[in-house]
């Protein structure tokens, strides 16, 4: 198993919190290998075997706990009374009105819950009510660049980029030796979110649209878009479809964590804009998969990865908008912002200029970046630090 130690130290920084831990993500990218580390932990600190409650709801042996009435009196009967029982129900939603044996397990004092789920919802309508302010939520995302490296070495870092690009970043592809597994893999992920966790939860019956749409919106990845704009597209293909309907799909698949919206923010308003959002997908290499090299724009392929690094360093994203100008990513935790601008190669003196100008026009004191593939030393221009984006994604 690959140590996600960042995950891992997040999730026992709340080990017997009156919290419920809720870890959400994209299937296959790692939700259940964490249970698993977290369970080993547990065991080498010394609690008892019989005191842990590990169920994976997608292993056929728990086929029969269909509803939550049923789940809560299997895990029920497996408590040990007067002791901390770790009770940890991996993909969760499963099990149908799942959200009342999660609250009737959270009450008891000698329960701390552990859930998993592959889709947004998880955290929608019944259970956020009755749990509001009594879950934390440890979002995961497939592996980083620097997770990916610490298994595959770090020599010949571009060319290991470049596999990380085109193969993707779900662990289990480190497993897999030939182009031809990894495609099945990937294959075979990409189905099932699109069968259970998108169209079978939004009750989608036009699975031909929802490829067309998934496609459409990973062969735009990084760029601006409106629910309007991919509706005239798809009409224009002869796939007439409409604008709430796009809205509903495009709804459907960032819930599911396949695709990701960044919204636009008015840097000088201070505030999010209503239109013109960029989406970026969880992992390049279903794009590959899905369209293969053809009209590969590397530079918001690279936007994408920078972006899911700047989710996994706990930030919130928004592409910056200040006047006529526009900066790739604002990201903002709880101590600073920083804004980040991404290009392939910025060695041509004319592209280093177009590059910089947005960072430019920000008059603020944050911290500005523009991070290339260019292997030069880190530099800065009036205060913006330019720096090689590998070093970056394997540092900072």
């Amino acid at each position: 198993m690959i140590a996600r130690t960042e995950f891992l130290n997040e999730l026992l920084s709340f080990k017997d919190k009156k919290l419920i831990k809720v870890i959400s993500g994209i299937r296959r990218c790692g939700k259940s290998t964490l249970l698993d580390l977290f369970e080993e932990h547990l065991l080498k600190i010394g609690v008892p075997k019989e005191r842990i409650v590990h169920i994976n709801l997608e292993e056929g042996e728990f086929d029969n706990l269909k509803t939550y009435k049923e789940l809560y009196d299997f895990v029920n009967n497996k408590l040990i009374q007067d002791e901390m029982n770790y009770v940890m129900l991996d993909e969760v939603q499963n099990v149908e009105n799942f959200q009342k044996a999660c609250d009737s397990l959270f009450v008891k004092k000698n329960v701390d819950l552990y859930i998993t789920g592959s889709n947004a919802r998880l955290l929608s309508g019944e259970l956020a009510t009755l749990l509001s302010g009594r879950y934390v939520e440890i979002k995961m995302l497939p592996l980083s660049f620097k997770e990916y490296i610490s298994v595959r070495g770090k020599s010949d870092l571009q060319i290991k980029f470049s596999e990380y690009l085109k193969d993707g970043s779900f662990p289990y592809t480190l497993q897999l030796d030939s182009a031809n597994e990894k495609r099945a893999y990937l294959d075979g992920i990409y189905n099932t979110i699109l069968i259970k966790d998108v169209a079978y939860h939004n009750k989608i019956s036009d699975i031909s649209m929802l490829v067309d749409i998934v496609k459409f919106m990973f062969s735009i990845i990084g760029s601006e878009v409106s629910s309007t704009n991919i509706a005239n597209t798809m009409t224009s293909k002869g796939r007439k479809i409409s604008v709430p309907t796009v809205e509903n799909y495009l709804k459907a698949l960032t819930d599911a964590f396949i695709l990701y919206k960044a919204e636009r923010y008015d840097i000088k308003g201070k505030q999010i804009l209503a239109s013109g959002a960029k989406y970026y997908g969880a992992d390049t290499g279903l794009r590959y998969f899905l369209l293969g090299f053809k009209n590969a724009d590397v530079g918001h392929l690279l936007e994408n990865i920078v972006y899911l690094e700047l989710l996994r360093r706990g930030c919130k994203v928004s592409v910056g908008k200040i006047g006529n100008t526009e900066i790739d990513f604002v990201a903002e935790n709880q101590n600073d912002t920083k804004y980040y601008q991404v290009a392939w190669s910025a060695v041509d003196k004319e592209t280093l200029k177009r590059e910089l100008r947005p960072l430019e026009v920000v008059k603020d004191h944050n911290a500005k970046y523009l991070l290339t593939m260019d292997f030069i030393p880190s530099a800065s221009h009036n205060g913006i630090k330019q720096m090689n984006v590998l070093e970056w994604l394997l540092g900072e």
